[in-house]
This record gives C-alpha cells, structure tokens and sequence, in this order.
C-alpha cells in the first residue's frame, strides 16, 4: 500500500486527478488547495461549477486547519463511527482553491476512517476532493468494474481495483450547518 500512496502524492502534488478507493464509494480527486487541478476535476466529470464537490481531511485538527472551528456536535458527526458522514460547514479559512465552495460559502468534508484513505490524507498534508467516479449525470458506481473505460481513461493516474472501498460501498450521509447553527439531514 505504501507504494501506491507515494505514487499518488506525487501525482497531487503535480496537480494531478487520481481515481481512488474512498470509504464510500470509488472517487476522483485532487488536491483541494490546487485551483487549476479543481478544473480539471470539473472538466472530466463535465460537472457544472453549481454542484460543489468535497473534501476528505485525515482528522478534525485538519478540518479546523483548512474549512472552519469545530463545535462538539459537528465533531461527532464527522467522526460518527456508524456510517461515513458529510458535513457542510462554512468556509472560514482561505487556504482551499477558490473554484471549490458552494456559492454560498460552504463545502462539505469527510473524515474517512478506512486505512487508505487516512494514509493518503496524513502522507499529503491537506485536504483531497472526493467526488463520485462518474461522469455528471450517470449512476455513481458501486464498485471498481462499474466505473466507465471512459472516466478512467480521463484521470491521470487509478490506484488498481485491488484497493477496495470500505464496507458501505455507498454515499454518505450528508448534513449541513445552518447559519442558525442547528444541523440539518440532507441525505439519510
């Protein structure tokens, strides 16, 4: 495994797009500071600007690092042992690439407990977008062989499907801090 994470920090660092196992679902992404590989995420999924995607940070300490504080509750549902959860926060630090929040300033981010995913994060240092490994539009895929000849093509470098994904093999749980400050359920 620690091939494959070397291999991949270099692919980010040159500002790369990478398919890789998440604890969801398979996923593409890049670095999440790098605004030009942001595009370039957009481009391949042929996503419209509109749809944000998100984040993946190795722990809380990088979450209040690169997106906003921590409050107990939102803590907890980041690190909600049950299911892998998305939570869409204010952006409060000014370090992620511009083209990355959602019009209104927010973004999601997920603190994933599968092993590849936490070395990858620890081992890069910041933030990675995690996005479906779909095209805009299409099914998200529930494993490795359903990902399209296209997409794979498309991105600069695929961790093999020897990788698997984590137990759920599905999306996360999304929910979102409201301005108010209460947390609402936008995807059980």
């Amino acid at each position: 495994m620690d091939e494959k994470i070397a291999v991949c920090i270099e692919f980010l660092k040159s500002g790369s797009t990478v398919l890789y196992p998440t604890d969801t679902i398979w996923g593409v992404g890049c670095d999440a500071t790098n605004a030009d590989a942001v595009e370039k995420l957009y481009a391949i999924k042929r996503r419209d600007h509109s749809k944000s995607m998100l984040v993946l940070c190795a722990d809380i300490a990088m979450v209040e690092r690169f997106i906003s504080p921590v409050d107990a509750e939102i803590r907890s549902l980041l690190l909600d042992e049950g299911r892998p959860t998305t939570v869409i926060l204010p952006l409060q630090r000014n370090l992620l690439a511009g083209n990355l929040a959602a019009a209104d300033g927010t973004i999601g981010v997920r603190v994933p407990r599968m092993d590849f995913c936490q070395s990858l994060l620890r081992a890069f240092g910041k933030p990675i977008v995690s996005t479906s490994a779909n095209l805009s539009g299409q099914p998200s895929p529930a494993c490795f062989a359903d990902i399209s000849d296209e997409l794979c093509a498309a991105v600069d470098y695929c961790v093999p499907e020897t990788f698997a994904t984590g137990e759920n093999s599905q999306s996360s749980r999304i929910v979102k801090r409201l301005p108010d400050g209460s947390v609402t359920l936008l995807r059980p």
